[in-house]
């Protein structure tokens, strides 16, 4: 500690008011009482804050079944491409010693009961979550909604629009 910080410590309460009083600080970081008051005031907002966190905004019936069409879209390209993927990688995988390796695999798990009961257990926790998932996506919505779309909604549905022929010449959602 310096030389003054020494000196004001050893200053009784009254005294160290006023040497406040003269030392050129505001008045509210001289006044006690009202670092009290803004401490209170800080606390109130944090809060209030904390409180209007806990209601999470609702999404809109028009930005649910969009954001429900693209998801059911995006699963369907998915699908095709897997079933793609299937059908060209899977003959040239017959004649290979790493493709008769990974058919005895799959054929071994398909048997296993471990992996029957793991699978069974993935799928009862996944039923369990859905609910927990579905409001948590209905959140995170309704937070889009809320906050950002009036700010990047219009840039967002534009870069899909130009993304979407893209996908559907590389990446089609229906089999062609």
């Amino acid at each position: 500690m310096g030389e003054r910080q020494t000196y004001i410590c050893r200053l009784s309460w009254c005294s160290r008011l006023q040497l406040w009083r003269f030392s050129g600080l505001p008045y509210s970081q001289r006044d006690p009482h009202c670092l009290k008051m803004k401490l209170v005031l800080a606390l109130i907002v944090a809060l209030q804050v904390s409180a209007c966190l806990c209601e999470a905004p609702q999404p809109s019936k028009e930005l649910v079944d969009k954001y429900e069409g693209l998801k059911a879209t995006f699963y369907k390209r998915l699908v095709n491409a897997y079933k793609k993927a299937h059908e060209t990688l899977g003959p040239l995988a017959e004649g290979t010693i790493t493709g008769n390796k990974a058919k005895e695999i799959a054929e071994k798990v398909k048997e296993d009961v471990r992996a029957q009961h793991a699978a069974k257990v993935f799928a009862g926790v996944a039923e369990e979550l859905e609910p927990i998932v579905e409001k948590a996506r209905l959140a995170a919505l309704g937070a889009y909604e809320e906050y950002l779309r009036p700010y990047i909604g219009e840039q967002l549905d534009h870069a899909i629009n130009i993304i979407k022929p893209v996908l559907d010449t590389w990446l089609p959602a229906e089999e062609q």
